[in-house]
């Protein structure tokens, strides 16, 4: 296995975590719930005006899709939802998660943990953590499925959210370069405000680019970091912490073994279901096995080439193709471009 191919798997979670699906009724109304009830508040709006037509009552458990469906309200009544919620979630108030953040030595380790507790910090697109010797990419996927139309306002929400905390918590702005997956939008006066200025559209991925120097400066808010939080969370002390995205565990799954990725069948195997009852779900996710598959390929051959300068033949080796011209016709499948574009 080459060094590039070994810090992509390095990205992927111990074990085999629990997942969680769309309707999975497990994160608690005082974490993101009571954000959300906080932002529509101080825009004058009531419960009766936004929540309860939802059928949610403050309090309650809450899943994936009503956590959605809270948010595309409050989208339709305030534009700027996504990056005002950006600058108050992280480290936010999501328990030990939260403390593990706060206590993180610098901005590489607070993004570790991120990836890592991402149920709890990040429970609708799940982010992933890799990086050459020189630089850092935080790319986000959803979770366990989204509507195309909210796909943006999530990807603006969790990059202002990383960009504020680091912000914060080292005391500085750094210098990001963002990349997102869609075409230029006519106003870009919120993306500048609260990213900046370095933004890139029409992209294959929705990532965040650091160099690595930036990201191993120790923050002097953690002059004297502690380990407590995080030694609670590997003893078990909030074990929904760990679990994963439906779409996010079978994404791991093949890049697991990205150069024979497993089949539909093996997949559903793994999840312990039937492959016809993995197709419904994926469908009911606004996906399906062979996109998820082409997705990860163009992840990982986009991050071999950019991120470790690899040539077109020891991408298309790595990722099991023994023929360049099949690689090179698939990556176009995949991306749009062909790999001398990149």
């Amino acid at each position: 296995m080459s060094e590039a191919l070994a810090l992509l798997r390095s990205s992927l979670p111990a074990g085999q975590p629990l997942h969680y699906g769309a309707d999975t009724a497990f994160i608690p109304w005082a974490y993101q719930g009571a954000l959300l009830a906080e932002f529509a508040h101080s825009r004058g709006l009531g419960a009766q005006d936004w929540l309860t037509p939802l059928g949610l009552t403050a309090g309650q458990l809450l899943s994936p899709r009503q956590l959605l469906g809270m948010l595309a309200t409050l989208h339709r009544e305030a534009r700027d939802v996504g990056f005002v919620l950006g600058q108050l979630s992280l480290p936010g108030h999501y328990g030990l998660a939260s403390q593990a953040l706060q206590q993180a030595a610098d901005l590489r380790q607070a993004l570790h943990l991120l990836c890592t507790y991402a149920a709890r910090l990040s429970p609708l697109l799940t982010p992933r953590l890799l990086h050459s010797r020189d630089e850092l990419l935080l790319v986000w996927t959803p979770a366990c499925g989204a509507p195309a139309p909210m796909q943006p306002l999530l990807v603006d929400m969790q990059m202002t959210a990383v960009t504020a905390m680091a912000q914060w918590l080292g005391g500085r702005p750094l210098p990001w370069r963002f990349s997102f997956n869609r075409t230029r939008p006519a106003e870009l006066s919120q993306h500048a405000a609260h990213l900046g200025t370095d933004l890139q559209f029409g992209c294959q991925v929705d990532a965040m680019r650091l160099p690595m120097v930036e990201a191993t400066v120790p923050w002097s808010s953690a002059a004297r970091p502690s380990t407590v939080a995080v030694n609670a969370l590997t003893q078990g002390a909030d074990p929904q912490a760990l679990w994963r995205g439906q779409l996010a565990a079978l994404d791991d799954g093949l890049l697991s073994a990205i150069e024979n990725p497993p089949t539909l069948d093996a997949c559903a195997r793994r999840f312990g279901i039937s492959p016809a009852t993995l197709k419904r779900q994926l469908a009911q996710l606004g996906t399906h096995y062979q996109a998820q598959l082409d997705q990860v390929r163009a992840q990982a051959a986009l991050y071999l080439m950019t991120l470790h300068g690899q040539r077109v033949e020891s991408v298309a080796r790595t990722l099991g193709f023994h023929d360049k011209s099949n690689f090179r016709r698939s990556f176009r499948r995949w991306t749009g471009m062909t790999p001398g574009m990149v």
